[in-house]
């Protein structure tokens, strides 16, 4: 039984591999920066291990490498913002490093293609990523891929978020680039063959799917799928830059990931994978077929910690919310102790002083929800002292707890899209940090008029509360 290693198992790829490693029979350990939100989307299994790993640590990077047999590194450095291409390069020295130090016997590398004209910082970073690694001396397997299609893809969730929540399609002249996507369970294919097969020497493989299609293609044939209409300009306005801004206000794809995927979407990208096709054959899933199995899976990923299995939660799930939210709160540091802040945070829905600050608006909203459709506010509070899960605080409704670290909340009021709202305490050494994140998932077009309607209050009341729980927490006896 083989150790493997999964590196960046948080991301769209890592986190739904490791239950096929798994399911294979390998000892898995899957790092990640992030362990809460790579833990709140695994499921536990007998063989897999969640471990926190900052690639950045060369130390702790050099102690855990060479305790396995196989290495998945999937890391890549685009949330960073942009100076990423430095930091990819830092952290494929840190792994090298770590390698020449191990017995690994493969290391399987997920890059990207690379483009014959054009320059991109993102494709750029990928491909010296994979030079700096083929200097361990371990046997690399650097596995080229395009554009993947699956709930969660990056890349395919900035296409139907575009379908779903704009009435007319306004793109940059690079819709007509043409490239070869990919299913995610064609990719899945190679990558679990690629652990099995080692070949004991580098090979680079390009791994693509059997239709070349434009991304005006593409967007026709989601629009299809999705019963939405299909309605596309293409500009020369919408510079690269201005097509970032333009992402992220329609998407909910991190505004950093989009912009550095923008940047190669310019350039045709049509994998060879002859090599491998040969090598690992599998009927390779047509276009229209990935893009339909994906829309239909789209709500699988509620099945997770993030909304608590709550049954509220899925039920009101549907097609055109997306994988990714919306996002606003703030944050405080403080120097109380994370039980001084909880002692305040669980105290929410008090009628005396319900959500800390602005109570008004909260009021206020709530009645709204007359004109959304809803009914009358209904008044709840926590039995206490202890929140628990399946407390009601009016129409929110506690979807998860953790004693002195977190607490969600699935909005229950009636709006164009699904939410919830967090508090997250974290220990910083000498302080904590308050967190405040509201999450939305836009339903289409009104969905996101709502989510700007609402963005000013959010930010005002977020930044109150946050201090008045402080505040409150050292008026404490």
């Amino acid at each position: 039984m083989k150790n493997v290693l999964v590196l960046g198992a948080s991301g769209y790829i890592g986190s739904q591999l490791l239950m096929q490693l798994c399911n294979k029979g390998y000892n898995v350990t899957a790092t990640a920066r992030q362990l809460d939100y790579l833990e709140a989307r695994t499921v536990p299994h007998s063989h897999l291990t969640l471990t926190y790993l900052d690639l950045a640590d060369r130390d702790a990077t050099l102690a855990l490498v060479p305790q396995f047999d196989i290495v998945y590194f999937l890391v890549h450095g685009m949330a960073q913002g942009h100076d990423f291409v430095e930091y990819e390069v830092s952290l494929a020295e840190n792994f090298k490093a770590a390698l020449q130090q191990s017995k690994v016997e493969q290391v399987i590398y997920l890059s990207a293609l690379q483009p014959q004209t054009g320059n991109s910082e993102h494709l750029q970073a990928r491909k010296m990523t994979g030079e700096i690694l083929r200097q361990s001396g371990i046997p690399i397997t650097e596995l080229r891929a395009g554009v993947i299609i699956g709930p969660g893809s990056a890349a395919f969730e900035i296409m139907r978020d575009f379908v779903y929540n704009l009435p007319v399609l306004i793109t940059p002249k690079w819709v007509e680039s043409k490239a070869n996507p990919i299913a995610l369970d064609n990719l899945n294919h190679y990558l679990l063959q690629l652990a099995l097969h080692p070949t004991g020497e580098n090979k680079l493989y390009e791994a693509g799917g059997p239709d070349v299609l434009s991304y005006r293609d593409q967007f026709k044939l989601i629009c299809h799928a999705s019963k939405q209409p299909y309605r596309l300009y293409a500009t020369s306005l919408l510079t690269p830059k201005m097509a970032s801004y333009w992402l992220g206000m329609v998407t909910s794809v991190p505004s950093t990931i989009g912009a550095a995927l923008l940047a190669g979407l310019e350039h045709d990208f049509v994998a060879d994978s002859t090599e491998i096709e040969r090598r690992f054959p599998q009927p390779l899933i047509s276009f229209a077929d990935m893009v339909t199995t994906s829309i239909e899976k789209e709500g699988t990923f509620v099945l997770s910690n993030v909304w608590g299995f709550d049954p509220a939660a899925l039920k009101r799930w549907q097609a055109g919310y997306g994988y990714y939210p919306k996002q606003t709160g703030a944050s405080i540091q403080s120097d109380l102790s994370a039980e001084q802040l909880w002692q305040v945070v669980k105290t929410i829905g008090n009628q005396n002083d319900p959500y800390f600050f602005a109570n008004v608006l909260w009021r206020t909203r709530e009645w709204l929800d007359i004109f959304f459709g809803g009914n009358k506010p209904i008044r709840r509070s926590p039995e206490g002292p202890e929140l628990k899960i399946g407390d009601h605080i009016d129409s929110w409704k506690v979807i998860r707890c953790e004693k002195n670290h977190f607490l969600s909340l699935l909005f229950g009021m009636k709006g164009p899209g699904l939410g919830r709202l967090e508090f997250t305490i974290n220990d910083l050494g000498d302080k904590r940090e308050l967190n405040i994140t509201a999450w939305w998932h836009p339903q289409g077009f009104r969905g996101l008029l709502y989510w700007f309607a609402m963005m000013p209050a959010h930010l005002f009341i977020f930044k109150g509360m946050v201090k008045a729980i402080v505040r409150k927490a050292k008026e404490l006896p």
